[in-house]
């Protein structure tokens, strides 16, 4: 937000924003694969440092064997880990799925709970966690701030903050909450594909006149196109 934008000015020009990012990206979507709000809670526990493809070759494995939060919650903690391997930090993640598992089975009659303040309270799942379940097995908006979010939040004047928990309502300050889980999808998609962390390619954004951080990245079309990718 600049000095001499207002309240007003900046709302519209966010809802300007999503309505360009539709365009950009129809087909956005939660790139984790699942079929159920459990499949989701634990595939996003999984992707923290770790990329959706990665996650999305290691889940079918691991819910083909432990179908159930039962399963998960009584399989041993050493072939969890020797499933998920791959996606780093699979000591944690693997005690995580598991004590999430339990907590599910003990205090809420083995359904994955569909409010943030129960969510937040199992292992492994913070406020970006929940968020995601929520938004996307629920269908309860949430915003979810990960890295592209923040970064591109920043960058498009809607906060100052880096702080996800700040910038998570400072968005949900400025966008109306049916625009919330979709808007996510479409910012990540940017973040992954255009938005980069240290060099967006700005000449190639069709969000540049709308953005004051224009010139970041290479402006120049062509060079600024080498840097666009197709996934993550």
């Amino acid at each position: 937000m600049s000095p001499r934008e207002s309240k007003t000015a900046l709302k519209a020009r966010a809802i300007a924003i999503d309505t360009k990012l539709s365009e950009m990206f129809p087909d956005a979507k939660c790139e984790l694969d699942y079929e159920n709000p459990l499949q989701l809670l634990v595939a996003t526990v999984l992707s923290a440092q770790c990329t959706d493809k990665r996650v999305n070759m290691v889940t079918p494995v691991l819910f083909e064997k432990y179908p159930t939060v039962v399963d998960l919650a009584a399989a041993p903690i050493e072939d969890i880990e020797s499933i998920i391997r791959s996606t780093g930090f699979y000591h944690n993640k693997a005690l995580s799925i598991k004590g999430l598992s339990a907590a599910i089975i003990e205090r809420y009659n083995g359904e994955v709970p569909n409010t943030l303040e129960e969510l937040v309270t199992l292992p492994g799942a913070g406020r970006k966690t929940a968020n995601v379940v929520l938004g996307n097995a629920f269908g309860v908006p949430g915003v979810t701030v990960d890295t592209h979010v923040g970064r591109i939040a920043r960058r498009l004047g809607w906060t100052k903050n880096t702080d996800p928990v700040k910038v998570e309502f400072d968005i949900m300050a400025i966008m109306p909450s049916e625009y919330w889980t979709m808007m996510n999808h479409r910012l990540i998609f940017l973040g992954r594909r255009v938005c980069h962390s240290r060099k967006p390619a700005c000449g190639a954004c069709e969000l540049a006149s709308m953005c004051p951080s224009f010139g970041e990245g290479p402006t120049d079309p062509t060079e600024a196109a080498k840097l666009v990718k197709t996934g993550d």
